[in-house]
């Protein structure tokens, strides 16, 4: 049985309320057709591409699985337009601007996924005091779900992977 649902929340630092007839459903659609936020890309609908990742209040998630029942009124959605400077949209974090400069992403519809996904776990290595630049087997194991829990996947079905690693690690040297 369908239950509406009407949530609080702020998706890249902007206060939106969003309804839904559903409350199963998945916070993708949500961000993509009420919110308006093109990054989010749907690619499998079961958290096996990585193309719909997103943060929520600082956790990796898929939002293609992600039933908006599960988020938290008032929760901080992080997509991919939100990790620039919010008054200007031309202004690119750093990750992104990696990515462009070692052309990491050749159609680029899993590029959002992994750049979301790849920040945030560089930020948890910062985090936990490690500095260092990830060796080329540390990005692949990440990208391979090899390094997280829950276990990740980041796929590119164009094979831009040394690009995307090179891009990973030039993003950590940056930060």
């Amino acid at each position: 049985m369908a239950i509406p649902l009407i949530l609080n929340l702020y998706v890249n630092n902007q206060f939106t309320t969003v309804t839904v007839a559903d409350d199963t459903e998945p916070l993708l659609y949500v961000l993509r057709n009420q919110v308006g936020t093109k990054g989010v890309k749907f690619g499998c609908g079961v958290a096996q591409w990585g193309a719909c990742t997103v943060i929520i209040d600082g956790v990796t998630k898929r939002s293609c699985v992600t039933p908006l029942n599960t988020v938290a009124d008032g929760a901080q959605v992080t997509t991919l337009e939100g990790l620039g400077q919010p008054n200007n949209p031309n202004r690119l974090h750093g990750i992104q601007k990696a990515f462009v400069e070692n052309q990491a992403g050749q159609c680029a519809y899993c590029a959002g996924g992994i750049i979301m996904g790849s920040n945030n776990w560089l930020q948890g290595r910062r985090n936990a005091g490690n500095t260092a630049i990830p060796s080329d087997d540390e990005v692949k194991n990440f990208l391979s779900g090899i390094e997280q829990t829950p276990p990740f996947v980041y796929l590119c079905r164009c094979g831009t992977h040394m690009r995307i690693v090179r891009a990973i690690q030039q993003a950590s040297q940056e930060m």
